[in-house]
Parts: C-alpha cells; structure tokens; sequence
C-alpha cells in the first residue's frame, strides 16, 4: 500500500510537470515563432522538454564516462527551476493582460513581441537579483538568555550553518566563504544542522570539499545532524565516516556534553520512513541527562516545538525550509510550518529556524538570502572569558 502511494504520488507530479511545461513551451514556441516562422516544431518540442526534464535526466546513473555529461544536465535543469517557476507566475498574468486588451479593442499586432521582451528582461532582473542573494551571505545574530548553569559561568558564542547543499551547484567557492566568516567569529562551538550535502557524495568527495571543511575552526568542536538530503543520497555511513576524518562529528539520536552544555543531535525525520527503528522520540532521546544543564537540540525539520519545550529543551535548531528560498514559495512553508524561518519563544525553549546557507536547485532566492547564524548564549551568571579559566569539553554517548 506504501509503495502505490509513492508511486501515485510521482505519478501525479510527473502528470503536473508534463501540463506545465506544455504550457510553457506552448508560450515560448509563439515567441520562437516571431524570429524564426519556419522553425521545426518538433525539434522545438524536443529540446524544450529536453532543458524542461534535464535535472531528471541529471541524476540517472551514467557510465564513468559520461559523469560529467550528467553533471551538465543537473546544473541546467537546476537553472531552468528556477526559470519554470517564473514562467508559473508571469505567463498567466501575460495572458489576462492579453485577454483585457483584447476585450478593449486595442490593437495586438505586435503583443507577442512586446510581452515576450519584457518577459526576458523581467526573467534576466530575476536571475541576477536571485544570484546575489544566493551567493552573497548575511550573518545573523540572536542573543539568547537561558536561566541554567554550567558550573563554569562562561558566555557560547555558537555559529550555526544549515543546508549547505554542497554538490555540483554549491562548491568550494561558496563553501570558502563560509568558513571565512565563521572562523571570524572566533566561535566556541559550529553546529550544522542538516543537508551539509545535497544529495549524491560523489562530487563532495571528488571536489575535496572536506578539505575545506577541514578548515573550520572551534574551541569546543563541530558537530552536525543529518538531513532529508544525507538520506536521499543513500551514502550516510560514507558520509558520516568521511566527516568524522576531519574533525567533524555527525550525532545521529546522539548526546555531547560540551562546556557544561548537552549537545542533542536528532536524526532527520526522513529516518522514520527509511530505517526500519525509525528515530528516537525527544523524552526519550534526554532520558537520563540533568536537565539542571542547557540543552541545546539540532532538528533538520522545523517540527515537534511543543514536544520538546516540555521534554526540556532549551535551544531548537533547524532548517530545511530554506525560506521558500524563491517568492512567493515563503507564503507557502509560512503556512506549513509553525516557524519557517527567524525567531521563536515556546515557553522557555528557544527555537531558531534558518533560511540555510546553500541553495537546492537552482542557486536563486528571492525573499530569502544565504545566511550564517550566530548565536550569543548567556547563561545564568554569565562572565566574559577573561573572567574565568577555559573549561575542556568531554563527550557523552547515548
């Protein structure tokens, strides 16, 4: 029963995809027409759905070889995405413009033309505007107060960095930049908080961008949780081994104490439909901690606040929804989720969702930017660092 309910569901996105991009190469063919009367309609349908359909085609399995011909698909159909949902938005309004016109009288001689210029001019703005704010990150800062001791009286100065999505779209370059900014944080601790990779290992590994990772640097150690995307790779245990070479620890329903402080790592909510144990519960996964402590919880997916409010926790980390990463998709995770992305009070537990540093898909966002998060905890009696010798963190497996 599961599987035909995957299987409808695919079906009916493939139908949905299929409709739209008829429409819009139904579009895109009048426009071609106005340049070129005598072009061949079925090439044209050919190459259309070609670009429409290449991220699929991206990510079938190819000979060694013809990798890289792959990797060319998956960037162009990640652009076209982008591309599709502005033509979702702007064609339909171009028609009912079309249609009121009509209705008035007005001469339309010239209106494929006209509208299909300042389409492209409007989709170029798009591009470039979307491309800044990709590529171009922001740092964020909360100041958060928790009412818990260490025993050691020491401020965190903690840098957060969800959805990377490192792959064949986001690399080193952007990946460079990212520890830039984090290592001028001087941060005590890093936690990344799911979709370090975008999906397939394969080009992390093949570009070395653990090497940069590597580079990353905290008095207390990084830490990191898995994603939706760890999982739809397939290629967690290579994964987590490989970050565990550089220094950087993945929790999967794991506990770290650091400083004083429990480091909650969840695994992804994905875990429930993709191992068979599923994931820990949050009462269950603090079981047998002091709670008397701070309980700071990485969790990919935004979900469960109230439950783990009650259960203790002090700071939630998420991220996954990426702001809707391209407007007005933010309307929609606004309503999916109860925080998509900021700042929130529950209680006494802190949740803070990011908009992500990465991108999927398309590097393109719109209402939304690249952002690094810092996070200023002050504890109960809080001193500076000068104030109060350097604490040694210890682990604790759970």
């Amino acid at each position: 029963m599961k599987k035909l309910r995957i299987m409808g569901t695919a079906s009916t996105v493939l139908i949905v995809l299929i409709l739209v991009n008829v429409y819009i190469g139904y579009h895109l063919l009048i426009l071609v027409q106005e340049g070129l009367p005598s072009i061949s309609t079925g090439w044209f349908w050919s190459i259309f759905m070609l670009v429409a359909f290449a991220y699929v085609v991206g990510r079938i399995p190819l000979p060694r070889s013809l990798k890289p011909v792959g990797r060319l698909f998956k960037v162009i159909g990640s652009y076209y995405l982008a591309c599709m949902e502005f033509a979702v938005i702007m064609l339909p309004l171009a028609d009912i413009f079309y249609g009121v016109l009509r209705l008035t009288g007005v001469q339309l001689d010239r209106y494929v033309i006209e509208a299909g210029i300042t389409l492209v001019v409007l989709l170029i703005v798009f591009l470039v505007w979307g491309s800044i704010n990709a590529w171009s990150s922001v740092v964020r800062t909360h100041s958060l107060q928790i009412d818990k001791s260490t025993g050691h009286s020491l401020p965190l100065t903690i840098a957060v960095a969800s959805d990377l999505h490192l792959g064949n779209i986001v690399g080193n370059r952007h990946l460079k930049r990212l520890v830039k900014r984090i290592n001028e944080m001087q941060p005590d601790l890093i936690l990344l908080p799911g979709d370090v990779l975008d999906d397939s290992i394969e080009p992390f590994i093949r570009n070395r961008m653990d090497e940069t990772l590597r580079q990353l640097k905290a008095r207390y150690g990084i830490y990191a949780v898995l994603g939706n995307h760890e999982y739809y790779g397939g290629s967690i245990e290579q994964y987590t081994k490989v970050m565990d070479n550089i220094g950087i620890r993945v929790l999967q329903d794991e506990i770290v104490e650091v400083a004083g402080t429990y480091i909650v790592g969840r695994k992804d909510k994905t875990a429930d439909a993709m191992e068979a144990a599923g994931r820990l519960s949050v009462p269950e996964l603090l079981s047998g901690i002091d709670l008397a402590r701070p309980v700071i919880m990485m969790d990919h997916q935004p979900t469960g606040f109230d439950v783990a409010a009650k259960a203790g926790v002090d700071v939630l980390l998420s991220g996954h929804t990426h702001r809707g990463q391209i407007a007005p998709n933010h309307w929609i995770t606004k309503r999916l989720f109860e925080l998509d992305w900021g700042y929130l009070r529950k209680e006494k537990l802190h949740v803070v969702v990011s908009s992500g540093f990465g991108t999927w898909g398309p590097p393109i966002r719109l209402a939304s930017r690249s952002e690094i998060l810092k996070l200023d905890i002050m504890l109960e009696g809080s001193k500076k660092y000068s104030d109060d010798a350097a604490v040694s963190g210890n682990t604790v497996f759970i």
